[in-house]
């Protein structure tokens, strides 16, 4: 039987950190964050990361893993995220899985391996190079030709994903599709009791979140970008194509003023949290908590209490 775990999620700016560390002091638990950028490290104002006195109230785990020029997939983020969870379960703890990154969340509870263990770098490089001779199009119709169900969901400036399809079923010959749907059949790694947060009003959503960027510059968000450039870091790697990291990277090599660049957060911040509440609505079976104008984490503990008491969770 699936140990059991807690997950809380949702859009960004939404309160999860904090209601994350009360029910971690409540269950014996331990944080495992689901977050795409808060795994670098020199990356903290720009990623909301927990605290130094939020971490030393409860352990955090998958926070700053990587350097900021280095790649990271959603296999390497499942194994790494799966030990840790592994390590807390043996320990006698409970993981709290807390993050926005519904991909990440997803693939961990379920277990999903993504085929990380069929790679071939020479080949990679063999694709791209045959993508950049003979063009997006043609290497998405080579794509159709053998998993077309994949392809119409790829569009031909998707170079990676393309060629990553492409790899696998050279590989392995299996689609990734195929692999998908025989991942799917397989039982989840973890049994998750899912509490997912939003607001009744997605303008107030939206007002919290002007005024976390408004603090988020307010604490240095632009010397924190001034430094990683100053590091060497490129601003065309993955990490500094990131909401809040790309813009005043903009603003510092004059392309536009601060004030533009800190408008842009808000924007672009405001449309990934509406990707991010599609994502978490469609969970059926967890227990959806709306704020009002403001986050009552003192309600919020109570109604979380009596559903993880209801799912085995004491």
């Amino acid at each position: 039987m699936a140990e059991k775990v807690i997950v809380v999620a949702g859009p960004t700016a939404s309160g999860k950190t904090a209601l994350g560390i009360e029910l971690a002091k409540k269950f014996n638990g331990e944080i495992v964050s689901a977050d795409s950028m808060q795994i670098y490290r020199s990356m903290d104002i720009g990623t909301a990361k927990a605290t130094p006195a939020e971490r030393a109230a409860v352990p955090h785990h998958m926070l700053d893993v990587i350097e900021p020029w280095e790649d990271y997939s959603v296999a390497r983020y499942v194994e790494d995220a799966a030990a840790c969870c592994e390590d807390i379960l043996r320990r006698g703890k409970l993981p709290v899985i807390v993050g926005g990154t519904g991909l990440y969340i997803d693939s961990l509870v379920s277990g999903r391996d993504f085929a990380q263990t069929q790679e071939d770098k020479a080949l990679r490089e063999e694709l791209n190079a045959e993508y950049d001779r003979a063009g997006g199009e043609e290497m998405l119709r080579r794509l159709a030709a053998v998993d077309p169900e994949r392809a119409a969901k790829l569009h031909p400036s998707d170079k990676r994903r393309i060629v990553r399809a492409l790899e696998i079923y050279r590989l392995t010959g299996m689609t990734i599709t195929a692999h998908d749907e025989l991942t799917r059949a397989l039982p989840p790694r973890y049994e998750a009791a899912r509490i997912i947060l939003g607001y009744a009003e997605r303008s107030a959503l939206y007002e919290r979140i002007d005024a976390r960027v408004d603090a988020m510059v307010g604490e240095g968000l632009f010397a924190e970008v001034e430094a990683l450039l100053a590091s060497g870091l490129s601003a065309d790697c993955t990490a500094m194509q990131a909401i809040g990291y790309k813009e005043p990277a903009a603003a510092l090599r004059g392309e536009m003023s601060r004030e533009e660049a800190v408008g842009l957060i808000k924007r672009q911040s405001r449309r990934y949290a509406k990707r991010q509440l599609t994502w978490f609505s469609r969970e059926e079976n967890a227990l959806h908590i709306e704020w009002d104008k403001t986050p009552d984490f003192e309600a919020a503990l109570r109604l979380s209490t009596k559903f993880l008491h209801s799912f085995g969770i004491s």
